[in-house]
């Protein structure tokens, strides 16, 4: 039943386009294979079609708060936009913003800083929240500084997201004040949304050249496109209808009081919410029938990745605006992004708002609903809105570039846009109202029933003027109040307007919890008529593909139950679900196409109709083909793509274009509104044609009703506060002539005007004459895992039944969670009224609550069952196949979490004329003797057998005080089916908290059919003195299941006649599993590690592959390997898996959706074809690895309970908001443990176990385990590392450190805590000594060091040592994958593997190994050869074993009979916890443990595991000079271009290591001259490829921060100035590890070198050692496109810190090993210290020409004017003859 009508996908939820992934209630379903369904199949198999299905769960979830933690890891930007920046990254969700530390001059800084957040809100409002990550240029203390760009997304699109998070991708980022400009910069981030509960898996991703792709690693969903444009989002906001009256000024009563003046005291405007912008529409003052005719325009990426628009009409008031109303607007809802796909449009329609009450009261207590958290519980109003989205060109330039939102007018809307005005009927019967909680009175009690506005006491809308006009709530015309009991309403046509509620009647007592009304036979009814604009068919397209959904959900849930009860054929039961389901596509296809000429049709409507009919016609034609492929073994495959089915249909039935709103019926008591009920108008829609006919349309539906708001949440809610059987049915007034139908027949219509006309009206109640008299047989037998009610951690449960109007309950059963009531409840002369056969095939449900009696007070809610009897007419015959009723498992909920369940049968007997003589006999069993009480019938009791229990009695654990004094001597007892048995008693829990008596058994009839098996009660009590018992804590075995004891097939234990099998393991020590040889070039990669880590960074092409062949001559140095270099070893052949699993995954994927491989993954399969490559002859360079599991070991090997289970006892009241599941997992409720184990068979023992050699009689089927005495052993615990810590400082760091507890043992690592770090390498090992079982559970936890107050705990991890001790799966000390005796790789186990197969033999009752010539060994009737030699320290070669030994180990699950994995050498990731936040993982530590008992050889040293030291290093760079700068200066006198170059140069991270060279003045043509030397020395890490840097953060911190940064160089070119800030060319920044090859001249190098670099030959400097070049510097222009600024000639060397100390040199030019002069022309000296040069070399070279004309020009001109003075003299001269 739990499945009847939730719309959510039952499934994990991580389908492509499904609802409502994201309702609570989702994230805690269980799974379907872990709870019986009997219960659904009980209600939901209807035969006749008069009453439909109930819904179980009563509590919306929707609004409660829930635990959120998002954590934002953000690693690193790159490309930002802008010259010489300074950024810093601000993350900021919702009002919370958190920084990143500022680097400085850099465009690509690298930060890794990791922040949490932690929020305590519904569900809906936290996936709301927008995430915006922006990068800030500059900022400090006192300038907020400039923004570079942000990207934003909504906290749902990443709770969608696989695994919940987004990790390593990059998000782009924009400038919203200018959409114009492009994309602003990457930024690299890891984001995880967990809520509680959830568990985030470390992601081991493959290697970051992928990563470094950043086009293929974008911060997107699977279906968003990379490249976003914008888009305008336009929404049309027209008008509003039917707002509540809001008088909140009390100024306006007072006014209205002295006056008179009525005004409208509503003064309403729309706010819209829309990816973290907020828009208005104006204000429309005093009115209830606004009208705006506003756009609201917002300008955002598409697609947006914020998946609702909010709109919201609001009140405007003096004080405080308040919330009217709420719609959200489901983008996904309205957009479709396949190839015929559209963008999102809606509208012209109406979308109906549902919130608090209509009736105003000055302090609103629902106003939440308003908001839009939780169900609304009445209509408030309705909204006219449209929206549609335009793409924008942003080249072209009318585009405004700003994203400010916009509000504009526009026309008025034509009143028939929205569909055709017509007048609807509504006609409702209450055939029963019972289970009317007593709290509420015994006042009179009436039911109002609404739609819209109509039918509302307080504001009824009367008809509007014309048919076509405003239709709704035409509140504008006075409306009469009518006041009375029915409510009648006549108008000028004189037909029957509406009688909207029962008319009151005072309740009648039924039990000590409920009343109900005594209805009886005469039924009272209700009718409205309302008008709304006619858009059916939107309507009747979700009902049909509704229908289909149904029928889909019960089908699968049927086969889930045949597969779950092990029936027989549930493949054929698929293959029917799956031919109604093409059926019922195809009827969809032929159907919806009706009415295509309807008025009021929008383009969505259009749009949807045709994505619909496309998608159910695929799906019916994929259904039909997988109905073909559906065999036995794929059952299971093929139920999870139907379920993926069932979610897109659930996903199209929700229709975003509301048209009739919703019904809400509310129970009035005294004129006061007590609960609701809503029921969504299309499922009561009418239709001529069946399949679009709501499902509860004519039909008779139970509905409860709820608390309305707040007051519904947690256990006052869950209570039913009335349970109502009520007929509805809604469709055109002019179709109503069949709306009686589906009544139960049998009764006679009572009118309530007499006279003309009286046909045509509606009655106001119905006389039903036809009775029918039952008998009620309710078979309870039993119920399991049911709720924890009291504070002993048990309840004293007991079942009411209710039937109609009747009620029974079951006896008390005291201090149990498994109650076995075995009782028959016989309710006599039950009436129904209707006709014998309707009753027969479709009864009223049955409710069955279960309570908790407290001795006390009122009995305790625990949950609550529907099921629906058998029913048999008196003149059937009672018999096979369908009497007598068979008992089934129903599933019990307390409000949306389930509470257990509950095995019971119910049978409905009529009673006929002869009476009660004529109804089967009750045989009960003789041998009962219970007084008043019926125990279940024969026939219906399930069949009994005797069983043998045996327990195990192994010891106690961990147990907790009780009530404050500490338990001393408990004692263990097991009861099952009324029998029980003691263990002994522990006299000193604290001295041995192991029993001394191991096995007993005691007998008990349990039934044949395993299912029906009752529970094994567990519990453990303190004897105290003075014979005094008190209860410490219980643990109730649900499935007896895995305990029952199967004999093996002999034909298999008799392996010893088999033929022999003959295994070869490699010619190599190297045993390795197959799969891990998964790797690109395993040789490669494991030299790489040793010194060059990931030589396979960057292309893994045809050209890499020659270079690492030369590379791989190297021989691998042994002497070089730690420890270290088998864990990265290990990391990559791990990640390489992964890659593996997920390009087969993706494969798959698209092979069963029938898809082209999707181009993002595609990187994947290129490498898949080299594993294999050439793999033999390189295995001599092959690192030895280990396993690295991501999870605890113990979920690896079945929690190491092979034969010692746990059994965690608890104790304490269960948590109300919390499933079965969940409060198991609650730590306060837990007070021990119990370790033991049980044994059932049949009690006929067979012989063949007793006969066998070795066998005791003591110890029954539990043979060969170890003596529990005390034991003294070594562990000896590493750990390696912590990742992810949550922040415990206010600098959102922590400084965390190790703490181990073990028994009395506890080591507090403090003094080598690690300085403002979330993830710490550790590196470290620690010996205890302990004894079992007093030391039985590890705890190894971090703490946050604090320099005053006490240290807090980040998380902490527990692990039972125990059990791995003992487990047959050998996890004191993991197996490795080869052996050697010296190296790191030194076997660590005491015991050689020729010892350890010894004993595994011995210990399995095997002959010993049998080592032959040649390298054979022979175990059981296999044949493993393998290598024999084995080289010491000398080199030396000696024979051994032990490789063959070791090759069996690795191998030992495929042993016969005794086999199973053993552990292989390991490190495991554990989740770390606080149990102050339970549930919420506070990070991770990768860790694993060694166990070494006393008694056998003392174990070698432990594994140096220390963390590697950096290694130091120096890196030299000469510049030598510079060519083709860009010349920024401009001369004062010449007004030449020319520029002051210098270039300055540092390694990322060490910018206060910043070195310039010395300065060339006035270049001219961009050259540059400087022989001029940079030194860097710094520490490297080469397993990590990161530099390591220890420095205080700040001049006030305590100690210095170690800080890993990727090995970068940074050179730039500037130019100087004088009385400015100097101005910046250019820069490039080289990775050391990976970087282009300097090209040989100033002409070869482009800026290709910095834009194509995957094209471009690469180096790495550490392998290298030396290169010189020429390279680019690069900036960006006004249009931010990269150009070239300049190039640099450079010649980098590195030295390691030796060399550098064996061959000194000076920075610059200095000694030693100094740098010749540059040959600088001399004009770069200053012109004001030399000025005679700067003159010579002004006149000489630059401006010499011009020099020379001025000059010719001057002795012209002075020869003409001597020519001019002395002229006429000379002429008077000669004309005087002077």
């Amino acid at each position: 039943m739990k499945r009847s009508k939730h719309r959510a996908s039952k499934d994990d939820g991580k389908g492509q386009d499904e609802a409502a992934i994201l309702e609570t209630e989702d994230m805690r379903m269980p799974d379907p294979d872990t709870i019986s369904l009997a219960s659904v199949t009980a209600v939901t198999t209807n035969v006749s079609n008069k009453r439909s299905k109930p819904d179980i769960k009563i509590e919306p979830s929707a609004g409660r708060p829930v635990d959120f933690q998002v954590s934002v890891t953000v690693v690193e930007a790159r490309q930002l936009v802008g010259l010489n920046m300074d950024p810093v990254v601000c993350v900021e969700i919702g009002d919370e913003k958190k920084y990143t530390s500022m680097k400085e001059s850099t465009n690509c800084p690298y930060y890794n800083e990791y922040f949490v957040f932690d929020f305590h809100v519904p569900p809906d409002v936290m996936f709301d929240k927008i995430l915006k990550v922006s990068v800030i240029h500059s900022k400090n203390l006192l300038r907020s500084g400039t923004l570079v760009g942000s990207f934003k997304l909504d906290v749902g699109t990443v709770y969608t997201q696989p695994e919940h998070q987004f990790f390593h991708k990059w998000a782009t980022l924009c400038d919203p004040d200018d959409i114009t400009a492009g994309c602003k910069g990457y930024v690299k981030c890891d984001i995880a949304v967990v809520a509680k509960g959830d568990t985030i898996k470390t992601q081991h991703k493959a290697n970051e050249t992928e990563e470094d792709d950043i086009e293929g690693n974008l911060m997107l969903p699977e279906d968003v496109p990379a490249e976003r444009q914008w888009a305008r989002f336009y929404l049309k906001i027209y008008r509003a209808e039917g707002l509540p009256k809001m008088n909140t000024s009390i100024m306006a009563n007072v006014k209205k009081a002295f006056i008179g003046e009525n005004k409208d005291l509503v003064d309403p405007y729309v706010q819209v919410l829309f990816a973290g912008q907020k828009g208005k529409t104006s204000i429309q003052k005093s009115s209830y029938e606004p009208i705006w005719n506003e756009q609201i325009v917002f300008t955002e990426q598409f697609p947006p990745l914020c998946r609702r628009m909010k709109v919201q009409i609001r009140d405007s008031d003096k004080v405080n605006d308040v919330a009217i109303g709420t719609h959200f607007i489901d983008l996904r809802k309205i957009a479709n992004d396949g190839e015929k796909g559209f963008l999102p449009t809606l509208g012209p329609a109406w979308v109906n708002m549902y919130g608090s009450t209509r009736s105003y009261t000055l302090m609103d207590e629902y106003q939440d609903l308003n908001e839009g958290l939780g169900e609304g519980v009445s209509f408030r109003a309705r909204l006219l809105i449209s929206l549609s989205v335009e793409i924008l060109d942003t080249s072209s330039p009318e585009v405004m570039s700003s994203t400010e939102v916009q509000v504009e007018g526009i026309p008025n809307i034509s009143d028939n846009a929205t569909g055709k005005t017509e007048e609807f009927f509504l006609f409702g019967c209450f055939l029963e109202a019972t289970m009317i909680d007593r709290k509420i009175g015994d006042k009179p009690i009436n039911f109002e029933v609404t739609i819209g506005n109509y039918g509302s006491e307080l504001d009824t809308p009367t008809k509007p003027k014309t048919k076509k006009g405003k239709g709704g709530d035409g509140d504008d015309e006075e409306s009469e109040l009518i006041h009375g009991s029915s409510d009648e309403e006549v108008d000028d046509a004189g037909d029957m307007t509406s009688v909207s509620s029962t008319p009151p009647m005072k309740p009648v007592i039924t039990d000590r919890n409920y009343f109900h009304l005594p209805y009886f036979e005469r039924k009272p009814c209700i009718y409205i008529k309302s008008w709304w604009q006619d858009q059916r068919r939107r309507l009747y397209n979700a009902n049909i593909m509704d229908r289909i959904a149904d029928k889909l959900e019960e089908g699968l849930n049927d086969v889930q139950e045949i597969i779950k009860t092990e029936k027989a054929y549930p493949e054929r039961r698929l293959r029917g679900v799956l031919e109604e389901l093409s059926n019922g596509c195809s009827t969809f296809v032929t159907l919806a196409n009706n009415d295509q000429n309807q008025t009021g049709k929008t383009k969505l409507d259009r749009e949807r109709l045709k994505l619909c009919m496309q998608e159910l016609e695929n799906m019916g034609q994929q259904a039909k083909s997988m109905r073909s492929q559906v065999k036995k073994s794929t059952v299971k495959d093929k139920i999870k793509l139907a379920q993926n089915f069932l979610q897109k249909l659930r996903f199209f039935t929700d229709e975003p274009q509301h048209s009739v709103p919703d019904i809400y019926i509310w129970m009035i008591s005294n004129n006061k509104r007590i609960a609701y009920a809503r029921v969504p108008s299309k499922d009561i829609l009418f239709s001529s044609v069946e399949e679009e006919t709501g499902k509860d349309c004519g039909k008779v539906q139970t509905i409860f009703f709820k608390l309305p708001g707040k007051k519904s949440f947690g256990p006052a809610g869950w209570t039913v506060q009335a349970k109502t059987e009520l007929y509805l049915w809604l469709g055109l007034n002019k179709q109503r002539k069949d709306y009686l139908n589906g009544l139960p027949n049998g009764f006679e219509e009572n009118k309530a005007v007499k006279g003309p006309g009286i046909q045509s009206s509606p009655p106001i109640s119905l006389m039903y004459t036809m009775k029918q008299i039952f008998q009620l047989r309710v078979h309870v037998y039993q119920a399991r895992s049911l709720f924890a009610a009291d504070s002993t951690g048990l309840s004293d449960p007991f079942a009411r039944v209710f039937f109609s109007t009747h009620s029974q309950v079951t006896e008390v059963l005291n201090e149990t969670l498994c109650p076995t009531w075995d009782q028959l409840l016989v309710f006599d002369n039950v009436e129904l009224y209707g006709e014998a056969g309707e009753l027969r095939d479709d009864p009223p449900i049955i409710v069955i609550e279960i309570y908790d009696q407290d001795t006390v007070g009122k009995a305790d809610f625990m949950g609550r069952t529907f099921a629906k009897p058998l029913t048999k007419m008196s003149d059937e015959y009672y018999g096979p196949p369908r009497f007598p009723p068979q008992l089934e498992y129903y599933q019990i909920y307390r409000g949306n979490c389930t509470a257990g369940e509950m095995l019971a049968a119910f049978e409905l007997l009529q009673i006929g004329p002869a009476g009660k003589a004529d109804l089967p006999p009750i045989d009960g069993p003789s041998d009962f003797d219970r007084g008043p009480i019926l125990p279940v019938p024969i026939g219906i009791r399930p069949v009994l057998s005797k069983y043998r229990i045996e327990v195990l009695f192994w010891g106690l654990r961990d147990l907790k005080r009780v009530n404050l004094a500490q338990v001393d001597r408990p004692r263990v007892d097991i009861e099952c089916a009324g029998k029980a048995i003691q263990s002994a008693l522990i006299q000193n829990y604290k001295k041995n908290p192991n029993f001394s008596t191991l096995v007993k058994w005691f007998e008990v009839d349990l039934p044949e059919n395993e299912l029906l098996h009752p529970p094994l009660n567990i519990r453990v009590v303190d004897c105290r003195a003075f014979g005094r018992y008190t209860l410490v804590g219980s643990n109730a075995v649900a499935s007896l299941r895995k305990f029952i004891y199967r004999p093996s097939d002999k034909s298999v234990s008799n392996w010893s006649a088999m033929d022999e099998v003959v295994i070869h393991t490699e010619p190599e020590p190297v045993v390795k599993k197959t799969e891990t040889v998964v790797k690109l070039d395993s040789a490669s990669d494991a030299v790489v590690k040793v010194d060059m880590p990931d030589d396979e960074k960057g292309g893994k092409g045809k050209k890499k592959r020659k270079k690492d062949e030369e590379v791989e001559e190297e021989e691998l140095d042994e002497s070089m390997l730690d420890w270290w270099s088998k864990y990265f070893a290990s990391i990559e052949t791990l990640k390489e898996i992964i890659k593996t699993k997920e390009a087969e995954a993706e494969e798959k994927e698209d092979f069963d959706s029938g898809e082209g491989t999707k181009k993002k993954r595609g990187k994947g399969s290129k490498n898949k074809a080299m594993p294999g490559e050439g793999v033999p002859e390189k295995k001599k360079h092959q690192v030895e690895e280990l396993k690295i599991f991501n999870r605890e070991l113990e979920y690896q090997f079945d929690r190491f309970e092979d034969w010692l289970h746990t059994f965690n006892l608890y104790r304490g009241k269960c948590s109300d908001d919390a499933d079965v599941e969940q409060n198991a997992a609650d730590e306060d409720r837990l007070i021990g443990k119990f370790k033991g184990s049980l044994c059932i068979y049949k009690v006929p023992v067979f012989d063949e176990m007793s006969r066998e050699m070795g066998f005791d009689s003591n110890m029954g089927m539990f043979q060969n385990i170890p003596h529990n005495d005390p034991i003294n052993i070594i562990v000896r615990v590493y750990v390696v590392r912590a990742t992810e810590l949550h922040p415990a400082d206010i600098n959102g760091k922590a400084d965390p450190y190790i703490a181990i507890k073990l028994g009395t043992t506890e080591i507090k690592d403090k003094e080598n805590y690690i300085s403002k770090q979330l993830n710490p390498v550790f590196g470290k090992s620690f010996d205890i000594e302990a004894t079992f079982p007093m030391d039985s559970t590890l705890t190894v936890s971090i703490y946050d060091w604090d320099l005053v107050g006490t240290d807090d705990l980040i998380g902490e991890t527990k692990i039972d040592l125990e059990n791995r001790y003992y487990s047959k799966h050998r996890a004191t000390c993991g197996l490795s994958a080869s052996y050697a005796i010296h190296g790191y790789n030194v076997w660590r186990d005491p015991l050689k593997p020729t010892q350890i197969l010894a004993k595994l033999c011995k210990d399995g009752k095997m002959d010993p190994p049998q080592y032959g010539p040649g390298g054979r060994v022979k175990v059981a009737n296999r044949v493993y050869t393998g290598p024999t030699e084995i080289e010491d320290e000398n080199g030396l070669k000696k024979q051994t074993d032990e490789h063959l030994a070791l090759a069996v180990l690795n191998r030992w699950e495929d042993m016969p009979r005794i086999g199973c994995k053993l552990v292989p050498e390991h490190v495991e990731t554990r989740s770390l916890l606080n149990p102050d936040k339970p549930g919420m993982e506070q990070g991770k530590i990768e860790m694993w443990v060694d166990m070494f008992p006393k008694d056998m050889p003392a174990p070698g040293p432990s594994v140096d595991i220390s963390p590697r030291k950096p290694k130091k290093f120096e890196l030299r760079v000469i510049v030598w000079n510079t060519d083709e700068v860009v010349l920024e200066d401009d001369d004062i006198f010449t007004g030449e271009k020319s520029s002051d170059i210098f270039v300055r140069g540092w390694l990322k991270g060490q910018q206060e290591d910043k070195q310039d060279t010395d300065v060339h003045y006035r270049s001219l043509t961009g050259e540059g001259n400087f022989n001029w030397r940079f030194i860097y020395p710094f520490d490297y890490l080469q397993a990590e490829e990161k530099i390591v840097i220890s420095k205080k953060e700040s001049m006030f911190s305590w100690d210095e921060t170690e800080y890993k940064i990727p090995a970068r160089l940074n050179l730039q070119v500037w130019d100087a100035d004088h009385f400015s800030a100097d101005d910046f060319l250019g820069a490039i920044e080289l990775d050391l590890n990976r970087f282009p090859r300097g090209a040989k001249t100033s002409k070869q190098c482009s800026i290709d070198m910095v834009i194509n670099e995957q094209d471009m030959p690469m180096v790495n400097i550490f392998k290298q050692k030396r290169i010189k070049g020429w390279w680019p510097f690069v900036a960006r222009d006004e249009n931010d496109e990269l150009e070239i600024t300049g190039k640099v000639e450079a010649e980098l060397q590195l030295l390691t810190g030796e060399e550098a100390e064996k061959t000194p040199a000076g920075e610059g030019r200095n000694e030693p090993e100094p740098l010749e002069k540059p040959n600088r022309p001399d004009i770069t000296f200053l012109w004001f210290l030399m000025p005679l040069k700067a003159v010579r070399h002004l006149i000489c070279n630059q401006y010499k020409w011009l020099v020379i004309k001025i000059v010719l020009a001057l002795m012209l001109l002075a020869i003409l004017a001597l020519f001019l003075y002395s002229m006429p003299g000379y002429m008077a001269k000669k004309l005087l003859g002077v």
